[in-house]
């Protein structure tokens, strides 16, 4: 098999999780793709150190990475992106073509965004933690390993990043009993 191949077969079917990760990592889909891109780059030139069954788990170590390589390069120190509007339009987008209520719509839509913006807010170590596990949906051992900690770390950082999340969504939930 050679290496476009073993790339089409080993990458390509992981490429929307890789664009996932990276745009919870900088922050919008543009910077996002570009970090894709790139690791992509980066994937193929060592497309023959992986191995099949942790292909998923190799190409988002290397996005992971190369996102925070780029975030290093591109980005001053002091800008913190808090959202992607591109990101909110599509989930709104996807609410409209299932024609729920119009308040349904909303509530749905203002609890993304707090959702978003808590996760967005959390420090780092705790949201690429929180965001491999609960949106990508990979194992403690492939995080572990891909994090180049131990399961005991990953764990309790897991438990930590869930914890602020609670309660910065749920301090925005008080800020919104308190307005109305």
């Amino acid at each position: 098999m050679d290496d476009r191949q073993r790339f089409n077969e080993a990458v390509l079917p992981h490429v929307d999780d890789a664009l996932s990760l990276a745009r919870w990592l900088t922050g919008n889909a543009v910077d996002a793709e570009d970090v894709v891109q790139e690791a992509c780059v980066r994937a193929f030139g060592a497309i023959a150190t992986v191995r099949d069954t942790s292909a998923r788990a190799w190409l988002l170590a290397i996005v992971r990475n190369t996102a925070f390589t780029w975030i290093a390069k591109n980005r001053p120190k002091a800008v913190v992106t808090a959202g992607d509007e591109a990101l909110f339009e599509q989930v709104e987008l996807e609410m409209v073509e299932t024609q729920p209520s119009p308040e349904a719509v909303l509530i749905e839509k203002t609890d993304a965004e707090h959702l978003h913006l808590a996760i967005a807010a959390l420090p780092q170590t705790y949201r690429e933690i929180l965001v491999l596990r609960e949106i990508e949906g990979l194992r403690y051992q492939e995080i572990s390993k891909e994090l180049s900690i131990p399961i005991g770390t990953v764990m309790s950082r897991l438990a930590r990043a869930r914890h602020l999340l609670i309660q910065r969504i749920g301090m925005a939930g008080q800020g919104k009993a308190g307005a109305a």
